[in-house]
């Protein structure tokens, strides 16, 4: 029987990963189709993948598939050949990192859940075949660029707080379920207006854009192939670049750049930063942006209390973590702002 899980452990994948003599190309993409069985769907693609030496976060539901891969450069013609195999995935759009060294993941995992984007969406009537147009590159400029036009970010807080468009409106929460009804109760005056809507790589603004219709909103747009789609484009085509700062990703890398331009502080001194980092005291694990002064300063941990026990023996620490729930680890000072965000539009 093939093992379909991995039993090597983490230190010694990354340590492979590193030790690696070719380059891998790091992909997102998504469908939204319906898989009558997510769970020999998955053991199929866990066995395929894996031959092809493919790393990665993959989720597979009812509803279709949301996967970030790091596939070996000289197999990504075989992988592409694999997915067009499978229907719902035939001539899939597959978004290059923008920041793509291959070192995004050291293993491959794929995991079956109840939703590829947990939404919180109870109603039976929703349906996501009633989405919302979608805009590229050159449509998203232009339309962003009239007066008239509402851009909503559907990412996280700390995502929004390191790059976002121009003008665009956070919707401040902390997971996707809660920014749902939150984008369509901030935006409940605006319903004719044109509202664009996006996200890092489509999933969630595609899933967000149906949504506002099943609200009542009636000229929902979302971006296609979100940022990364973006960014690659406007780049290759030479047109104006709308984004500002960095990408949040959610793979080993934790961004890529965009542009430039840092618009984030570091949460504990306050100095320009966007690098976001996970405290290195394990009972704490916060995820939050230090700037590099501060990273020596605290030996990457997010307080002088962590740091303290950061010092301690590893057996010390290891007692200290027993029975500790990291729970959503995560810096968030965007509640307490941006609710007037609209004021400014």
């Amino acid at each position: 029987m093939a093992v379909l899980h991995n039993r090597v452990s983490q230190s010694e994948l990354k340590q492979r990963l590193h030790e690696e003599s070719f380059h891998r190309i790091t992909v997102s993409f998504y469908n939204y189709f319906f898989i009558e069985t997510p769970l020999a769907f998955r053991d199929d693609l866990y066995k395929a993948l894996n031959a092809l030496n493919v790393f990665g976060r993959i989720y597979i539901a009812h509803e279709g598939i949301n996967a970030q891969a790091s596939i070996p450069e000289e197999k990504y013609e075989a992988f592409k050949v694999f997915l067009n195999s499978i229907e719902g995935l035939k001539g899939i759009r597959l978004n290059i990192a923008v920041d793509n060294d291959g070192k995004s993941f050291w293993v491959l995992k794929i995991k079956v859940r109840e939703k590829i984007v947990a939404d919180g969406i109870m109603d039976p009537s929703f349906n996501m075949a009633n989405k919302g147009r979608y805009v590229n590159e050159t449509e998203f400029n232009r339309l962003a660029s009239d007066a008239d036009t509402i851009v909503v970010d559907m990412r996280n807080h700390y995502e929004y707080e390191v790059g976002h468009f121009d003008n665009a409106i956070e919707i401040p929460s902390d997971t996707f379920r809660e920014q749902l009804p939150m984008a369509a109760e901030m935006l409940e005056d605006r319903k004719e207006k044109n509202i664009i809507m996006y996200c890092t790589g489509g999933i969630r603004c595609e899933k967000a854009s149906a949504y506002m219709l099943h609200r009542g909103f009636k000229n929902v747009f979302h971006l296609e192939g979100g940022i990364i789609n973006y960014a690659n484009n406007v780049k290759a085509k030479g047109l104006p670049n709308k984004f500002r700062g960095k990408n949040f990703v959610f793979d080993d890398r934790l961004g890529e750049r965009v542009t430039d331009e840092i618009i984030a502080t570091c949460h504990q001194c306050g100095k320009p930063a966007d690098t976001h980092t996970n405290c290195k005291n394990e009972a704490c694990h916060l995820l939050f942006i230090q700037c590099a002064d501060c990273a020596e300063k605290f030996a990457g941990c997010c307080s002088t209390a962590c740091y303290e026990v950061k010092q301690l023996p590893e057996e010390e620490q290891k007692e200290l973590r027993k029975g500790i729930d990291k729970g959503r680890m995560v810096f968030n000072k965007s509640k307490q702002r941006l609710r007037n965000s609209l004021s400014k539009k």
